[in-house]
C-alpha cells in the first residue's frame, strides 16, 4: 500500500534567463536593414535620453588580410565609445548576453565608397495602378452616375493581371436590379479600355478582345485561339494544321502573330512602390586583396544625450522618482547601442567566414559554389547555429557576382561520381546553362539533361532535374520548343 506525502527539496540548477535586454539583442540580429532603421527611429522618438550624434566622419574599410588597428587607436576609440555608452555600469547579466553572442572582438571601422542611389523620383512617387488607369478612363466615358458605380465595382474585382475574377451576375446581384441590367454592358465597355484585353474572364476571351481590336476576326490567328490553343501551347503545329486543313507554315506564321499578344494585360501596371534592396555588406577586390565593407549609410549614430548625462551626475539634487526614470531610460539606450554594435560585429564575422569558404565563387562564379551549412560558419566564428541563421535572414551582400542574400551561400551538397561534393546551386546553374545552350527547335528532355550531367560526373535522377528546373521556373521541353 502506497502513501502520498508532501516534502520539500533543495535543488541547484543552472539556466540562461532570457532577460529583456537579451531578448532585444537576439531580436536585433534577425531584423532586416529597413526594420532596424524603423526600430531605431522609433526608439529615438520614445526615449528622451537617446540622441543622434551629428558627425561627418565616414566609417572606414577593412581588408581581411590587413593588420589590426594599432592599440593606441583602439584605446582612443574605446574611450570615446565608453564616454557615450558606459555612463552607468551595465547589469551583471551582460556577461550572459556577451557569452551568447560571442562578442569578444572589436569591430573594424570602415571606409564607405560612394554608391549609386535610387533616383529621388522613385522615392516620392509610385507607379499608376491598373485600377487607377481604368477608373480614369471610366470617368472620361459619357456615362451616368449609376453606370460609373457599376463600372467601379467591376474594376475593383479585376486581379493583378487584369482578369475579372468573379461572374458578372454574382457581382451585380447585391447591387440591385438596375445594376444587374447595366453590368454586362459596362463590362463590354471596360473590355474596350486600355490595356487591350483587360476585363476578360479567361485567356481565350483576353486574346480574342485583342484580335478584334486588330481587325483579325475570322483569321487563322483567331481560329488557333478559339479551337487549338492547347496544341499551340505544346508547339504541336502539325495537329493544328491537319485540323484546319492548312499548311504547317501558315500555322507557324499565325503563331508568330499570336505571340505578339499580351496574355496578362495588367502586367505593366504596378500596385505597389518599387522595393530597393540595400546591401548590408559590400565585398569587392582591390588589386589582389578582398575587402569587406559594412554598410552604415543612413543608419543614425546613437549616443546618450549630454544634458541627461549631466543630470545623472548631479543625482543628489534630483527627486528619486525622476532619477529612477532616467536610469531606466539610460539602461535601455545603452543596451540598444551595444546591441546594434554587436549586430554589426556578428554580420561582419559571418561575411568574413563566407568569403573564406566561398572564395572560388566570388572569383569564378556560381559554378564554383561549394556546399556549406550553418554549422560550418557557426563553428568557424564560435557561435550557435541559430545565431548564424538569424544573422543571414534578410541580410544582403553585394559582390562582383551580383547581389545575394547571405542565406544563398548555404546549400546542401550532391556527391559526384568521384566522391567529391558539389553544391546544389551549382547543379542548378549547370542545368540552366544546358537549357540555355540547347537547340530551340529540339529542346532537351529532363532525362537527356540527367544523362549529360552524368557524363560530367554528377549522378542525379531525372526527377531531381525536373525539381530543380521547376524551382528555376524553366518550362519543360514540350513547352520550350520554338520554330526557327
Amino acid at each position: 500500500m502506497s502513501y502520498l506525502k508532501l516534502q520539500m527539496q533543495l535543488k541547484q540548477t543552472q539556466q540562461l534567463v532570457m532577460t529583456p535586454q537579451l531578448q532585444q539583442a537576439i531580436k536585433l540580429l534577425q531584423l532586416s536593414r529597413m526594420e532596424l532603421l524603423e526600430m531605431v527611429n522609433q526608439e529615438l522618438l520614445e526615449n528622451p535620453v537617446l540622441d543622434e550624434a551629428e558627425t561627418t566622419e565616414a566609417p572606414g574599410s577593412f581588408s581581411i588580410d590587413q593588420p589590426e588597428t594599432p592599440p593606441e587607436e583602439k584605446d582612443r576609440k574605446k574611450s570615446d565609445r565608453e564616454e557615450e555608452v558606459h555612463i552607468l555600469s551595465i547589469p551583471d547579466n551582460v556577461s550572459d548576453w556577451e557569452e551568447y553572442l560571442e562578442s569578444n572582438q572589436n569591430l573594424p571601422y570602415f571606409i564607405r565608397e560612394e554608391q549609386e542611389k535610387p533616383q529621388f523620383e522613385a522615392m516620392v512617387s509610385r507607379p499608376e495602378t491598373l485600377a487607377e488607369h481604368l477608373e480614369w478612363q471610366l470617368k472620361m466615358t459619357h456615362t451616368g452616375p449609376e453606370e460609373v458605380a457599376v463600372g467601379t465595382v467591376i474594376i475593383g474585382n479585376l486581379d493583378e493581371n487584369g482578369y475579372l475574377v468573379s461572374p458578372i451576375e454574382e457581382l451585380m446581384e447585391p447591387l440591385g436590379k438596375v445594376a444587374q441590367e447595366l453590368g454586362p454592358g459596362m463590362l463590354e465597355i471596360i473590355q474596350g479600355f486600355d490595356p487591350p484585353g483587360v476585363g476578360a474572364r479567361n485567356l481565350t476571351e483576353c486574346l480574342m478582345i485583342q484580335i478584334r481590336l486588330l481587325g483579325l476576326e475570322g483569321s487563322l490567328v483567331a481560329e488557333l485561339v478559339l479551337n487549338h490553343l492547347d496544341a499551340i501551347a505544346k508547339s504541336d503545329f502539325d495537329t493544328a494544321a491537319r485540323s484546319l486543313q492548312v499548311s504547317k507554315d501558315d500555322v507557324i506564321l499565325a503563331y508568330e502573330s499570336l505571340k505578339q499578344l499580351e496574355p496578362k494585360p495588367g502586367r505593366p501596371f504596378g500596385g505597389t512602390n518599387s522595393i530597393y534592396i540595400t546591401p548590408d555588406v559590400f565585398l569587392f577586390k582591390m588589386e589582389d586583396e578582398w575587402v569587406i565593407t559594412l554598410n552604415d549609410d543612413g543608419m543614425p549614430k546613437l549616443r546618450i544625450n549630454s544634458y541627461y548625462r549631466e543630470l545623472l551626475k548631479r543625482g543628489a539634487s534630483m527627486p528619486q522618482k525622476d532619477r529612477e526614470f532616467l536610469l531606466e531610460k539610460v539602461r535601455s539606450a545603452s543596451w540598444l547601442i551595444k546591441s546594434i554594435d554587436q549586430r554589426q560585429r556578428t554580420i561582419y564575422k559571418v561575411a568574413k567566414s563566407i568569403l573564406e569558404k566561398q572564395r572560388t565563387f566570388f572569383e569564378q562564379g556560381v559554378r564554383y559554389l561549394k556546399p556549406m551549412v550553418l554549422r560550418d560558419v557557426a563553428d568557424d566564428i564560435n557561435v550557435h547555429e541559430s545565431t548564424v541563421s538569424r544573422v543571414t535572414t534578410q541580410k544582403y551582400l553585394q559582390c562582383p557576382q551580383g547581389l545575394y542574400e547571405l542565406k544563398y551561400f548555404f546549400n546542401p551538397g550532391i556527391q559526384t561520381v568521384s566522391g567529391e561534393m558539389i553544391a546544389s546551386e551549382s547543379v542548378r546553374a549547370k542545368i540552366r546553362d544546358v537549357i540555355g545552350a540547347e537547340n530551340p527547335a529540339s529542346p532537351l528532355s529532363d532525362q537527356a539533361i540527367s544523362d549529360m550531367l552524368k557524363l560530367e560526373g554528377i549522378d542525379i535522377a531525372r526527377r531531381t532535374v525536373a525539381k530543380y528546373r521547376e524551382a528555376m521556373k524553366l518550362l519543360p521541353s514540350s513547352k520550350r520548343k520554338s520554330i526557327t
